[in-house]
């Protein structure tokens, strides 16, 4: 078992909080079990966070906060911890991401990941994360944390059409993130289009990429590959990148055709679905 006084509170923002969850509660003069009842979960999840053998979530912190009158120390900290649970490669993209002011990306394969639902997520995470799968998705959820601020970033999304077809989990699962896109529309910073089958070669055949532009720093072109990513500010590439982006938007169905697209797909290919599992009657 690991021993809490062994803790590096310098290590990482997991270690930091853990330990700063452990100072502050001490200081509360609350034992484990007690602050667990207080925030309503097990003394053993207490332990956990506090030796930094779990991740904690941005719920648990607000709750922490609260109980322990710390001002919003762990709400503002928790946002550290779940980026660096982010894969290595990616946290330079993410960190980014958050500071941009306009964002455009082409996906050819799944949802962007701002856009995506947690049951969908959790799917795709299934896959290339079994071990550290609640993790990843909190990280990811964090991440989306920035359309619902004051001043969002501008998102343009173009997604292929194949990944309205590509079922990710369930049925329901895929019909809930299809109405979770129709959902954007009620968003004026949020714009989805999607690329028809029917639009034949196109510019993204090279693969999915994102753009971001800031209000002061230079624009950014970033592509991955299956564990790495590429990220560049040269102007040439920029260049070309925004005009290839230019041409997707234009070669994609209009956002209200675009809806109707995934409204038809959403109820032909998602609609009402007998249970799992359900057995026919003789």
């Amino acid at each position: 078992m690991v021993n809490i006084r062994d803790l590096d509170p310098s290590a990482s923002p997991l270690d930091y909080y853990g330990s700063e969850l452990r100072r502050l509660r001490e200081e509360a003069k609350l034992k484990q079990g007690e602050l667990g009842r207080i925030v309503f979960c097990t003394a053993s999840l207490i332990g956990q966070i506090e030796t930094a053998r779990k991740v904690p979530t941005r719920e648990f912190s607000e709750r922490v906060d609260a109980a322990l009158g710390t001002g919003g120390v762990f709400s503002r900290l928790v946002g550290l911890v779940l980026r660096s649970q982010l894969p290595t490669w990616f946290q330079p993209y993410a960190e980014m991401e958050a500071k941009a002011a306009y964002i455009s990306t082409f996906q050819a394969q799944v949802v962007y990941g701002l856009l995506q639902t947690e049951d969908y997520a959790r799917a795709l995470l299934r896959v290339g994360y079994p071990d550290g799968e609640d993790e990843q998705l909190a990280a990811r959820m964090e991440r989306q944390r920035i359309l619902a601020r004051e001043q969002p970033p501008v998102l343009c999304a173009v997604l292929d059409e194949a990944l309205l077809h590509r079922q990710v989990g369930s049925p329901e699962v895929m019909r809930n993130q299809l109405a979770h896109l129709l959902g954007f529309r009620r968003r004026p910073w949020v714009q989805v289009q999607i690329l028809p089958f029917s639009a034949g070669e196109h510019a993204g055949m090279m693969g999915s990429f994102n753009v971001l532009r800031f209000d002061r720093d230079p624009d950014l072109f970033y592509a991955e590959s299956y564990d790495s990513g590429h990220m560049t500010a040269n102007p040439q590439v920029i260049r070309e990148r925004s005009v290839g982006y230019a041409r997707l938007q234009a070669t994609a169905l209009s956002p209200e055709d675009s809806a109707v697209l995934i409204a038809r797909v959403m109820e032909e290919r998602y609609g009402d679905q007998p249970a799992s599992g359900r057995c026919a009657v003789a």
